[in-house]
């Protein structure tokens, strides 16, 4: 059955993910039997987030105690591919400039960041399907509804899109606090994907190795760290600012 973005039961929950429907989040009983097992395995395999929930939540989110121990939350926002994404910076006849963002938790964070990429001329944002928020209402809050203006996709696993991005003549920059080269060095005048990772662990070991160019925004302070979405901030509008030079 469904309430609107909600979907519940068993049957009700294992077509939406056959069906390939975007869903945010599936909340599952903590006792619940029979074949959550098997939706819990096909939401893991189509990079859906599982957590457990107790009944009076289940019942809460479904709007009724019939759920049979398994509500699926649609989501809010309809993601694109990175194709169009793609096209978008070509029918603009502009260089790509994308956004990759490696496992930003924080929807806050998420938010601020797609709404400075939306002012400073980014084509679109790369979100992996697991280890990142999604475009929830707090997203699109924080945002201040710039999720309506940018693309945004959301991919099954970041290292084959950076390989996919180069084939197609994207140069992938890395951030990275211990980098040699600053954020400036570099003119951006040609097609690249800017990568973002987490404030605490950075962008995964993994992600980095592929990245093209690493670079650092230098610090004076005693603090050599940046909240996420203001260091990407400072790299777009740089990235901006170097692009509008050459013009």
């Amino acid at each position: 059955m469904r309430n609107g973005d909600i979907i519940y039961g068993r049957n009700p929950v294992i077509e939406a993910i056959r069906s390939g429907k975007e869903i945010e989040k599936i909340y599952v009983s903590k006792t619940a039997g029979g074949n959550i097992s098997k939706i819990i395995g096909m939401a893991k395999e189509a990079g859906i987030v599982v957590s457990t929930a107790d009944s009076d939540t289940l019942k809460r989110l479904a709007q009724t105690p019939n759920h049979q121990g398994v509500v699926a939350v649609g989501a809010l926002y309809k993601y694109f591919d990175v194709t169009d994404i793609l096209n978008y910076a070509e029918e603009k006849k502009e260089k790509p400039f994308l956004l990759i963002l490696d496992e930003i938790t924080d929807p806050h964070n998420m938010g601020a960041i797609i709404r400075s990429a939306e002012a400073f001329g980014v084509h679109g944002v790369i979100i992996p399907k697991r280890r990142s928020a999604g475009i929830n209402a707090t997203v699109v809050k924080a945002s201040a509804g710039a999720v309506e203006y940018i693309k945004v996709a959301k991919v099954s696993n970041i290292n084959s899109t950076i390989r996919d991005l180069k084939e197609k003549g994207l140069w992938i920059i890395g951030t990275d606090a211990k980098a040699e080269k600053s954020f400036e060095e570099l003119d951006y005048d040609f097609p690249l994907a800017l990568v973002i990772g987490s404030e605490g662990k950075g962008i995964s070991r993994l992600v980095l190795e592929n990245c093209d160019f690493v670079i650092k925004i230098p610090m004076k302070g005693k603090i050599n760290s940046l909240n996420a979405s203001v260091a990407a901030s400072i790299l777009m509008y740089n990235i901006l600012s170097k692009r509008q030079g050459k013009a």
